[in-house]
């Protein structure tokens, strides 16, 4: 198959001066040479672009990313990477969702979708866990299925761990827990049970970044929760309002400016 676009051929020759990527240009696409071999389509590319106009810096950013995301999976040996793969929850609309074939599992209620993605494949960032798009699975010939069956059990024991010390805390503050951010323990049933127990099976949570939760909204301004989220940076923003949790569902609280009350009186 030939490079589809001039623009294409334009964009992965600037990825390779501006952001030192090692690759040679073929007929049927390109290989990245930074180390093994790793042949990689042209379909791969175009996905990873993600509709940026082709050419464009945005286009760029992504398949630079994208690529260096495939080579940091396939310099990962499986044994590592069983143990270092997570389940990842995003607000519905998340910016660093990378689409629909990324998407694992669905939480009743709209507002929370749950993927894959691997502990500490950023050198720069060890502690973090990264999204990993379905079509890097795909180009490394490894089926997300079994990634998935494997890392969503270690879901619900962060979830359980992460009730515990949230009530040991005073029932108020959700931390991180095991590579699991809050927004997505809130995607364990485990953590979920825990928080409605006493709470007349509804609890309200506000957690505009996706490392931090509180549970007691009376402690908090009533514009906290949407005032927060603006100020977070998109790529670290959690939910924009409260969410009102069940042991099954997560629902976003009504939109209005006193979003927090609102929440505290649904519960």
């Amino acid at each position: 198959m030939p490079v589809p676009s001039l623009a294409l051929r334009e964009t992965l020759l600037a990825a390779q001066v501006l952001d030192d990527i090692d690759l040679e240009i073929h007929d049927d696409g390109v290989m990245l040479t930074d180390g093994s071999p790793i042949a990689i389509r042209w379909s791969s590319l175009l996905a990873a672009a993600g509709g940026a106009p082709l050419g464009s810096q945005r286009a760029r950013h992504r398949i630079v990313t994208w690529l260096r995301l495939r080579r940091r999976i396939a310099d990962l040996p499986v044994e590592l990477l069983f143990e270092h793969v997570r389940a990842l929850g995003l607000p519905t609309g998340h910016v660093l969702n990378p689409g629909r074939g990324w998407v694992r599992e669905q939480v009743l209620g709209d507002a929370l979708v749950l993927g894959l993605g691997v502990l500490g494949l950023d050198p720069e960032r060890p502690d973090d866990t990264q999204v990993v798009p379905a079509s890097i699975w795909r180009s490394a010939r490894i089926n997300p299925a079994i990634l998935w069956d494997h890392c969503r059990p270690h879901l619900e024991r962060m979830g359980g761990l992460a009730a515990v010390r949230w009530r040991r805390d005073g029932e108020n503050l959700l931390r991180p827990m095991g590579g699991c951010d809050v927004v997505t323990l809130l995607g364990s049933q485990s953590l979920r049970l825990a928080l409605v127990r006493d709470a007349a099976g509804m609890r309200p949570v506000v957690a505009p970044m996706r490392n931090r939760g509180w549970t007691v909204l009376s402690r908090l301004d009533p514009a906290f929760a949407t005032a927060a989220a603006e100020a977070t940076d998109p790529h670290e923003r959690g939910f924009r309002r409260p969410v009102l949790v069940t042991a099954d569902e997560i629902v976003l609280a009504a939109d209005g400016p006193r979003t927090v009350s609102d929440a505290l009186g649904a519960a």
